[in-house]
């Protein structure tokens, strides 16, 4: 048992199994869908000491910006659509990055940073799990080239 306050850390394999699991049963999940036009929809659909999971949708055109996840490493998969992924390494961003479709699980450790859009004319649906859960991300934006920081976030704004 764990001293209380203490959190687990759950590997990569597990995260990436975590999103798998979610991702292929989407009868738990499909009815909580929502789309909105203003900003990104997000809900979590679990957490416990050691994870969390996320469900997105995305509208074509939205986006996260840069950010990374504080302590938090994750992993993500595409269930529906296609999203882009642009990392950002040594403080510079990816200029093309990857696309993401369903199927592959997208896995990063902690401080990594990355931008997530919806470049298609389609919807996107996707599925998140973070170990430990989200308390903080630090939003970057893109100056001459590089990354500067632009905002840090605390999990009471989500």
């Amino acid at each position: 048992m764990n001293a209380p306050g203490t959190r687990l850390a759950v590997g990569e394999a597990r995260l990436r199994q975590l999103v798998l699991d979610v991702a292929t049963r989407p009868e738990r999940w499909l009815a909580l869908v929502r789309y909105d036009a203003d900003r990104r929809w997000y809900q979590r659909l679990a957490r416990d000491e050691d994870h969390e999971v996320w469900l997105l949708s995305w509208l074509p055109g939205q986006r996260t910006g840069f950010h990374d996840h504080g302590s938090s490493g994750g992993a993500f998969t595409v269930v529906q659509g296609c999203l882009r992924e642009r990392a950002a390494y040594g403080g510079r961003p990816d200029p093309v990055g990857a696309a993401r479709m369903p199927g592959p699980v997208r896995s990063f450790g902690p401080r990594y940073v990355h931008d997530v859009r919806n470049e298609s004319a389609r919807t996107a649906l996707s599925v998140h799990a973070y170990s430990p859960p989200l308390t903080t991300m630090r939003r970057f934006d893109v100056s001459a080239g590089r990354l500067v920081l632009a905002a840090v976030e605390t999990a009471a704004c989500w």
